[in-house]
């Protein structure tokens, strides 16, 4: 693989640390500043609104200029928002480092998955695509452990100083590994004449591109698949501990577990979606749902447990980079709808977890977030059946 590809995944793997350790530090950075844990909570939910706005207005922005600049100015933006987090001087000039950082989350993914699949050969576009990913997904495996530790030791400013740092390694990486044309569009070749029109530069053109069926059935599985996983994650501790019986201290090494299955998952569906990406969308889809219902079963045994939030990570990333390439491949590469993928994904978590939220109000129990993940998932699948249908005739239409 290209070395600008794991420069990406070091720019993925800084920017996923922001979004995942703040919740090992929250109790210290409540302390800090005074305030409770409601309004400390909302360096998270702000994190997560403002990766669904930055991703679609940044990017945007930036759809007529060079992608590789755009990436530098992205991780730049990300390392000004976490020296700020680091130095803030108070609870407002946290949340505005916090917001600040989010802004290039959604952007840097959906613009850097085009760079990723332009560095490789077309038939390696997803696996491209989640080596980038790699990054994002080992950080949620180190992140809150990470932040947990350094906050101990040094503080929760350290963890910021932390990811300061590693945002200016990625930045010099970037600047130097990839390519400087990455991503843009080439002068058509017969190649490029036979794979689709090349990707359109200017904003109007970006819509039109998202006028596709095949567009919007993409962003809606990946609503609803990252909906249902989120929805039953948001939720998971709860069930470890009042159903599964485990203590409060096994939690972290149980999300670790978690972790190690969506690192596996994203890079075996990578391969698979570069074998047959419609079909292994499917499969991994409905994966995910048969885990989601067996967990809810099983959530009483410990070590079934183990097993099944494994798979679930495994699965509910396993359509990630298909999903991605699928929908800049109907956008014929259009950056923006790289980046309402992100958004999609962000909204999916918030309906999710407010879904999940509403099935423990209820008085269902902890198990019933699980339920509500797996029909959420479902639903899903079959919009990816119709969209993999859809396609499908219009490669054939005897079919």
């Amino acid at each position: 693989m290209p070395s600008g590809l794991f420069a990406l995944a070091l720019g993925g793997f800084g920017i996923g640390l922001t979004e995942f350790l703040i919740a090992g530090l929250l109790p210290q950075v409540a302390s800090s500043f005074a305030v409770s844990e409601a309004a400390a909570g909302r360096l998270i939910s702000g994190y997560a609104l403002s990766v669904a706005i930055g991703a679609i207005v940044l990017t945007a922005a930036t759809a007529r200029l060079p992608r590789k600049p755009v990436l530098v100015g992205l991780v730049a933006l990300f390392v000004i928002g976490n020296l700020l987090s680091a130095v803030a001087p108070s609870y407002p000039v946290m949340l505005l480092g916090r917001i600040v950082a989010a802004l290039c989350h959604g952007s840097f993914f959906g613009i850097g998955s085009l760079v990723a699949r332009s560095l490789v050969a077309p038939e390696k576009k997803s696996r491209a695509v989640a080596v980038m990913f790699a990054g994002l997904t080992l950080a949620n495996v180190l992140g809150v452990p990470f932040g947990a530790w350094v906050g101990e030791r040094w503080g929760w400013r350290a963890a910021f100083w932390a990811i300061t740092a590693i945002g200016v390694l990625a930045l010099a990486a970037i600047a130097t590994l990839v390519p400087g044309r990455a991503g843009q569009a080439q002068p058509p070749t017969a190649t490029t004449s036979r794979s689709g029109p090349p990707p359109p530069s200017d904003l109007r053109a970006q819509f039109r591109a998202l006028r596709s069926w095949q567009v919007w059935l993409t962003l809606t599985a990946t609503a609803l698949s990252y909906g249902g996983m989120f929805g039953a994650f948001s939720y998971i501790a709860y069930t470890f501990t009042e159903v599964g019986g485990f203590s409060p201290a096994d939690v972290s090494w149980l999300l670790m577990v978690y972790g190690v299955g969506l690192v596996v998952g994203n890079l075996i569906g990578g391969r698979a979606a570069d074998r047959d990406r419609d079909r292994s969308l499917v499969l991994a889809l409905l994966g995910l749902t048969i885990t989601l219902a067996v967990f809810g079963l099983l959530a009483d045994n410990a070590i079934a447990s183990v097993i099944l939030v494994f798979l679930m990570g495994l699965f509910g990333f396993a359509g990630v980079p298909g999903l991605i390439t699928r929908v800049t491949d109907y956008a014929h590469g259009a950056a923006l709808a790289a980046g309402a993928n992100v958004s999609a994904s962000n909204l999916g978590n918030a309906l999710g977890a407010w879904l999940g939220g509403l099935a423990i109000t209820a008085g269902l129990g902890y198990t019933a977030p699980l339920y509500v993940g797996a029909g959420i998932v479902l639903a899903s699948v079959a919009v990816m059946g119709v969209a993999a249908h859809r396609a499908a005739r219009a490669e054939d239409p005897d079919r």
